[in-house]
């Protein structure tokens, strides 16, 4: 029986800046707090994973610089108790960083420079080493974030495809999440990758862009059942087992071949909000840890709300995570509607 989940994708250290408030073009704002952390789609995942407390396999799988921010990434992962790391220290790349600029109680942006997560291929996935070390799960994040994992090759596949569909011919199974860059080629991007892929986790917005479904109304109403079509849209471009959308009303599991599951969220207040950085990531945490130990859906996505809620009421990405039986406790049964 196969245990363990290994993450590849970005690793990122963050500047996380807490500002007054949204300038214009050319104004001032001033920053109260500023915070360094780590971040990106593998980090922020296998981090969450260790402080739910998981008794199961975790492996780190990536690129970083020869430099300080790849030696505050290599701390970060044994302070947290990773053992199992299979980063690729590249001498001509800086470590990825992103200067993140936050207002409590609204939203944040991103300033990224990609460094040696560009450079991060199919050739540094360890896919039979790992599947040889009985690893049930491959995560990768975030596509459309990985620079030569993204590029299209003349035959139409990309190097994330590769790598997933090995990951899958070894016996792993794979789940895959996106990242909010809303450019003109995501459809494209994503669509290889697609049909190697067990569960998708992604946002709304990501899901719209993924399957050319407007899924927000003109007021920026949510609309479930353009919600539900671009699931299915996207389980018919490929994905094997299902598509799983979060979004701040809650979060739609839509599996291939049978019904999908709506799952409302709590909402919180503005003053409980200190940064939403990495909540995103905290859900699909929660959704991995669900899908490793076979929890039913409507279990796995109560706890996944929790999780994201709980992140964000932390300054960086990844210090509000509470541990597993802290989130099992919170996570009351709410109504699920298909």
């Amino acid at each position: 029986m196969r245990r363990g989940i290994a993450c590849a994708g970005d690793w990122i250290v963050d500047q996380v800046y807490v500002a007054s408030h949204w300038p214009a073009r050319g104004d001032l704002a001033r920053i109260g707090v500023a915070t360094t952390g780590v971040g990106g789609g593998a980090v922020n995942v296998v981090t969450d994973l260790a402080s739910f407390g998981a008794t199961f396999p975790l492996a780190a799988i990536g690129c970083v610089g020869d430099d300080a921010n790849g030696s505050l990434i290599a701390a970060h992962c044994a302070r947290i108790g990773l053992t199992d790391m299979r980063l690729t220290k590249l001498k001509d790349a800086a470590t990825g960083y992103t200067l993140v600029m936050t207002v409590p109680g609204d939203s944040r942006t991103f300033f990224y420079h990609g460094g040696a997560n560009d450079a991060f291929a199919a050739e540094h996935f360890p896919v039979g080493e790992l599947a040889a070390a009985g690893y049930k799960f491959l995560y990768l994040g975030y596509l459309v974030l990985l620079g030569a994992l993204d590029a299209i090759a003349p035959d139409g596949s990309t190097g994330a495809a590769r790598a997933l569909e090995a990951a899958r011919a070894a016996g792993m199974l794979t789940c895959v999440d996106c990242v909010s860059d809303i450019r003109p080629d995501f459809a494209a991007v994503v669509a290889p990758a697609l049909p190697h892929c067990d569960y998708l986790v992604l946002n709304e917005v990501e899901a719209g862009c993924a399957a050319a479904v407007a899924v927000r109304r003109a007021d920026g109403s949510l609309d479930r059942a353009a919600l539900k079509a671009a699931a299915a849209r996207l389980i018919a471009a490929g994905v094997q087992k299902a598509v799983v959308v979060h979004a701040p009303e809650g979060a739609l599991w839509a599996p291939r071949g049978g019904a999908p599951l709506w799952v409302a969220s709590t909402p919180l207040a503005p003053e409980d909000i200190v940064s939403p950085v990495g909540a995103g990531d905290a859900f699909c945490a929660a959704v991995l840890y669900g899908l490793h130990e076979d929890w039913p859906p409507a279990k796995t996505m109560r706890v996944a709300h929790g999780s994201a809620a709980a992140c964000l009421g932390g300054a960086t990405a990844t210090d509000g995570i509470p541990p597993m039986a802290t989130l099992l406790e919170r996570a009351e049964p709410t109504e699920a509607s298909s």
